[in-house]
């Protein structure tokens, strides 16, 4: 089967050695279940036009470009060909600047995952060389490239026959931590419950497989979809009844290691038959005085 379209091409650079290479994107949501908008009316597809805020009027294609703000209501405006003369080396060429241990990068910085492969024969020889001696470090290589009018840092290590490249996040972009987990408060916990906890742990480890990951939502969408094609009725699902019952929290550890439900969905069982009881003596009474009355 023929590659994809390469997303990007340029070079690979290791100090002196360079070799043409490809990225293709790693990840795709083609599978993913789409929804289009469309006119209830009619069942005609809609489509999105641009419209100027203070005039209210459609913009055209080729009327719409780019502006940054630099005060309220004014826009400076930076046309294609000038964003394509920002000319820097990562533009065309992904060169690596070092190489750190795997362990140390920060998972919140991981973004985009790019497959990297040898454009053509002439540099197979130099991609080799590259991806061969990076296997016999446990380190990644960090270079810059510039995807979609933007420099990112990316991460380089073997994958394969290839290389994989995640984009990784500047830390402007990575919100700190601090600024949601300081008012969480620091309970004393018994050690009889840590013990628990980590008995539980225990019985669900397992090995990373994705093969087993199975989107129950894209199955549902999908089942919705065919049972609305077939003209079949669709069931709305009932509202989850919020559960106040406190449970004590001993109780919960030991009932999980006992692979049971929760006390407090036991609770709420033993109480839903005599919920469901009154309302039908109340039916009881009024068709007998429908009866009576006729």
């Amino acid at each position: 089967m023929a590659p994809p379209r390469a997303y990007w091409k340029g070079s690979l650079k290791l100090s002196l050695v360079t070799c043409p290479v490809v990225l293709y994107p790693a990840s795709t949501t083609v599978e993913k279940t789409k929804f289009h908008m469309i006119n209830r009316d009619t069942g005609n597809r809609l489509k999105q036009q641009m419209i100027d805020a203070e005039t209210g009027d459609v913009v055209e294609k080729d009327q719409k470009t780019r502006g940054y703000e630099i005060s309220k209501g004014e826009y400076v405006e930076i046309e294609k060909d000038e964003l394509e003369s920002v000319q820097i080396e990562s533009n065309h060429t992904i060169d690596i600047d070092n190489f750190v241990p795997r362990d140390e990068i920060d998972r919140r910085y991981l973004n985009n995952p790019y497959y990297i492969a040898p454009d053509g024969k002439a540099g197979a020889d130099a991609f080799a060389v590259i991806r061969d001696a990076m296997k016999d470090q446990d380190r990644v290589a960090l270079a810059r490239i510039v995807l979609t009018n933007r420099e990112h840092v990316i991460a380089i290590e073997p994958l394969g026959k290839g290389l994989l490249g995640t984009t990784l996040r500047y830390p402007y972009e990575v919100r700190d931590e601090a600024d949601y987990f300081d008012d969480i408060k620091s309970p004393k916990v018994s050690k009889d419950m840590i013990e628990l906890a980590t008995h539980i742990l225990d019985s669900k480890a397992a090995h990373f497989n994705p093969e087993k990951f199975k989107d129950e939502y894209e199955t549902a969408l999908k089942t919705l979809v065919k049972r609305k094609a077939a003209g079949k009725p669709i069931k709305t699902a009932p509202k989850e009844e919020k559960d106040d019952n406190v449970v004590s929290l001993m109780d919960a550890l030991k009932a999980s290691l006992k692979g049971g439900k929760s006390p407090t969905k036991r609770a709420s069982a033993a109480r839903r038959p005599a919920a469901r009881k009154r309302p039908a003596k109340k039916a009881g009474r009024s068709a007998a005085r429908h009866r009576k009355a006729s």
